[in-house]
């Protein structure tokens, strides 16, 4: 990534603060929803994915360390956060042997039938949240199955997010679904980011010096967009969630069409 144009360095600038708000904002969609535009300007995943990884680790620990750090007296004595931890480890003993199947590409599957099982999923989810219906499979087994796709899409490309919100959105408050997630995504990408490690992948860590401080900028935006969001009302919540996840569907549905 070091004989782009000017104009390309401004515009992946752009997408990370992009990156990083929507990541800050509801707490997923710092890959799905900027990896398509990055791969616009520079067609080399593993360029980018390093650096999104990286940005995930600090900033989804950090906002997660200063939640807790500042929340009330009472919450700390009733020994509650804003992480589900038993829901949290409850989904990652589902996920986490399709996530190392992915990590090492143990299976393979055609990566244009993969994706539009996804993101056809997801659009269906999607819309039945916009209309202020949500989906709710009231089977463990369709529940179980979405993580565990989820998990292997994220141990093969890190946009596993909109299956495993399907998901956690039904179970979890909206209070703790963003930090939750977080902390899932910490772990998972953690995994992701030893096996880059471990497979002599770049991880671009020179420019981690320019691109840190945009994700910031957008950081920062996204959380004065995530209190507004907590603070309208449920329905207001799930239409937003669905419309988004809508956005992302439409993305994924017409990089596989095209």
């Amino acid at each position: 990534m070091s004989d782009l144009a000017i104009y390309q360095y401004l515009l992946i600038a752009l997408i990370f603060v992009w990156s990083g708000f929507v990541r800050s904002g509801l707490g997923f969609g710092g890959a799905v929803l900027s990896l398509p535009f990055l791969l616009l300007v520079l067609d080399q995943p593993l360029v980018f994915l390093p650096i999104i990884a990286v940005h995930l680790l600090v900033f989804s620990s950090l906002t997660i360390w200063m939640n807790n750090r500042r929340g009330s007296g009472e919450q700390r004595q009733a020994g509650t956060g804003t992480v589900d931890w038993q829901y949290l480890w409850r989904i990652l003993g589902i996920m986490i042997v399709p996530k190392l199947i992915g990590v090492f590409g143990l299976i393979t599957m055609p990566s244009d039938i993969l994706s539009a099982i996804i993101f056809v999923i997801v659009a269906l989810y999607s819309v039945s949240y916009i209309v202020n219906r949500p989906f709710r499979s009231g089977s463990k087994t369709v529940d179980a199955i979405f993580l565990m796709v989820g998990g292997y899409i994220s141990g093969t490309s890190l946009i596993g997010a909109p299956l495993i919100i399907a998901v956690a959105a039904q179970h979890l408050p909206k209070e703790k679904l963003r930090d939750t997630l977080f902390a899932l995504w910490f772990i998972l990408v953690l995994i992701k980011m030893a096996a880059f490690v471990w497979a002599g992948v770049d991880l671009q860590l020179i420019h981690h010096l320019w691109l840190l401080p945009c994700a910031a900028v957008g950081h920062v935006i996204g959380l004065y967009a995530h209190d507004r969001i907590l603070r309208a009302e449920t329905p207001v919540f799930f239409r937003l969630l669905g419309t988004v996840l809508l956005l992302v569907s439409s993305i994924g549905i017409v990089s596989v069409l095209w």
